[in-house]
């Protein structure tokens, strides 16, 4: 047992039911909810570690200078401009294209507050980069990250959206009334 899974399992009490069996899948976008908290981040580092898999994060590109530069990229980052007019989208999707290995994690609820609608982004990222979707649920409740079954978007967002927040019904963030 590594000392990750040490941590998640036994001193945390999570559990993670499913995995990335594709591993060979070296592209995707993956979406993580509820996300309600900063504890989330380190949930989400823990269950990387555990199953041996690299999941990327972006950010804007102030947070890749010195002296946090090499750390963000180190741990999986992506520097993002977001000042120029490249549209943010297409900017994320040529990461995609650029980089032979590339999962991106990101909340499609876009805050750590309550919030009815997701945000689309990672949806045209997905469908633009030509990469699956794999939805990934923290319950905190059970103390459970539940990973599910790639999606790969058809260009139909409503019915391919209904089928992502499916998998997420039920799942309790850390902060419950934000959920």
């Amino acid at each position: 047992m590594n000392i990750y899974k040490f941590i998640l399992n036994r001193i945390l009490g999570w559990k993670i039911v499913g995995d990335f069996k594709e591993k060979e899948l070296k592209k995707a976008v993956i979406i993580v909810c509820p996300h309600t908290s900063w504890h989330d981040f380190y949930i989400a580092i823990l269950c990387r570690k555990t199953l041996g898999v690299m999941i990327n994060f972006v950010g804007k590109k102030e947070l890749f200078t010195w002296p946090f530069g090499y750390y963000f990229r180190w741990v999986g980052g992506a520097p993002l401009d977001r000042k120029s007019n490249q549209n943010k989208v297409a900017s994320i999707a040529s990461i995609f294209n650029a980089k032979d290995e590339f999962r991106l994690g990101i909340a499609p609820d876009g805050t750590r507050k309550k919030s009815e609608k997701w945000r689309t982004g990672f949806y045209y990222i997905a469908l633009e980069a030509k990469v699956p979707i794999i939805p990934a649920s923290m319950d905190y409740k059970t103390k459970t990250v539940t990973i599910g079954k790639p999606l790969h978007p058809t260009g139909a967002i409503e019915s391919d959206i209904k089928i992502l927040k499916e998998f997420f019904k039920g799942s309790i963030g850390k902060i419950a009334k934000y959920t």
